[in-house]
């Protein structure tokens, strides 16, 4: 082994190293290249790097088994030519790829560039062919010449051009640390074009009078430190632009983030904006009704009322004016009866439409009267009972429980299948708890109520949150049914 051979054994190894690193690189963020406007084309300039680095390794094996006079089979140098043959084809593949990008316009030097390689492969072959056709050929020299004059020149210069199209993009996209990095990486691939011109000594022009062997008698160091030092340079740049655009990445996926963020907390904001407009309705809309329930049952008491209680007496005075035994005494008769059965009636409505029990007595009182008279009257037998320190609530809440309790007992005469049920009115320190249970037919909760058979609940659970409250139905099939309304106290009447 000479002196420079150890020299040469490291460059070869760090040639193959840097191409492995590159291609690896590229494989591995190549989810960055939609980011930077290219395709999946990068996965060629990967392969070209991994099966060439590959290539540089086998040929330090190869140096470095001759070196030591250990026996090397044959296969493993035409393993090495092939691998030559594919990684620069990879290469080439790269660069015509990256042409065909959408959008792409034909630059002047790519153009040039075909004009001048076209004919410089051919005057190669013709060479080639001149120089050879009646010697013995020295195949693994002249097929690895051959693949640096007519694959691995031009598919260097059109990665040259491939990456110098990127670097005007990325510059062109407000990106010029990223564009310096890809144009770095345009002049490693140029320059690594320009030494494959020196290859090994060949009988045919240019490679006799241009070759490695010329280059190192020329400048004292062989061209593979050219290489390996433009490998070294294309890799750093490849790795500065996969950093960089990963941090643009990185900057835009925070970006996006907190503008979905924004957004999130805006829709927030509207939503809370819109739940808060909603009670408001929803509570406004109660007490509107509750007033024109009110109103009404003012005027029927106060008007109807009294012209029922009049003819009432106009009728008594009419059948004292009627002599006995008088046909008409039996007219006047069923007057009175049907007056009587109009003003129950109306006392009937207007205790529905707004009990006075509620409004003069309180909450206990109109429950109580619920319970007795209105469930009485109506088939039902309910116990209620009341738990905690009675006292007087907010208007507004005690008609909310209030009509929760007439809904309920409404829902068992027509539902529940049983004349058996109780209301539970529990006074706690922070809230007022209602619960309204029976022991009928129940139902299925999964059941999807619609209208109309839903409305009732739709209609409590309105009103419990329209006053800040929580609706719960607890029921089962065959197992009855509980309606309970918790409602949190905020103003106390004492």
């Amino acid at each position: 082994m000479s002196v420079d051979d150890p020299l040469l054994l490291f460059i070869y190894f760090l040639y193959g190293l840097a191409f492995l690193v590159m291609g690896l690189t590229l494989l591995l963020e190549r989810n960055w290249s939609m980011a930077s406007g290219q395709t999946r084309i990068l996965l060629a300039l990967a392969t070209f790097g991994i099966l060439h680095g590959i290539h540089e390794w086998l040929e330090f094996y190869l140096l470095a088994a001759g070196a030591f006079g250990d026996a090397v089979p044959g296969w493993l140098s035409w393993l090495r030519l092939i691998l030559l043959y594919l990684s620069f084809v990879c290469l080439i593949v790269y660069g015509i790829s990256s042409f065909r990008q959408p959008g792409y316009t034909p630059l002047a030097g790519m153009r040039l560039g075909l004009a001048v390689l076209l004919p410089f492969g051919a005057g190669i072959l013709i060479s080639a062919a001149l120089a050879y056709r009646a010697a013995v050929h020295p195949w693994l020299d002249l097929l690895d010449g051959l693949s640096r004059y007519l694959l691995a020149f031009p598919g260097a210069a059109f990665a040259a051009l491939a990456l110098r199209d990127a670097s005007i993009r990325q510059r062109s996209l407000g990106n010029p640390k990223v564009a310096r990095h890809y144009l770095l990486a345009a002049s490693g691939f140029l320059f690594y074009g320009v030494t494959q011109f020196f290859v090994r000594p060949l009988d045919m022009f240019p490679a006799n009078w241009i070759n490695a062997e010329a280059f190192r008698s020329l400048f004292g160091f062989p061209v593979q430190i050219l290489r390996a030092g433009a490998a070294v340079v294309i890799t750093i740049a490849i790795v500065r632009v996969t950093q960089a655009l990963e941090r643009e990445r990185a900057l835009q996926l925070e970006s996006a983030r907190e503008e979905r963020l924004r957004v999130l907390e805006q829709i927030q904001s509207e939503m809370s904006k819109r739940e808060q407009m909603r009670r408001e309705l929803l509570q406004h809309t109660v007490f509107c009704q509750e007033e024109e329930r009110a109103r009404i049952a003012r005027e029927l008491h106060d008007e109807t009322s009294q012209t029922l209680s009049a003819l009432s007496l106009d009728l008594a005075t009419l059948k004292t004016m009627i002599p006995k035994g008088d046909q008409s005494l039996e007219f006047v008769d069923r007057l009175q009866s049907l007056n009587k059965q109009m003003a129950q009636g109306l006392y009937r409505l207007v205790h529905d439409l707004r009990p006075a029990q509620l409004d003069d007595l309180g909450l206990i009182p109109a429950l109580q009267y619920l319970a007795d008279q209105d469930a009485r009257g109506k088939g039902l037998d309910i116990r209620l009972t009341i738990e905690g320190k009675n006292r007087r609530l907010e208007a507004s809440v005690e008609t909310v429980l209030y009509r929760i309790a007439q809904e309920a007992l409404t829902n068992i005469v027509r539902h529940a299948q049983t004349r058996q049920g109780a209301i539970t009115l529990r006074y706690e320190t922070q809230q007022v708890t209602l619960r309204v249970e029976d022991q009928g037919s129940g139902f299925d909760l999964a059941k999807n109520f619609l209208p109309p058979q839903g409305w009732g609940l739709a209609g409590m659970r309105e009103r419990v949150e329209a006053v800040g409250g929580d609706l719960s139905i607890q029921s089962e099939p065959g197992k009855g049914t509980a309606v309970v309304a918790v409602i949190p106290l905020y103003d106390l009447i004492p």
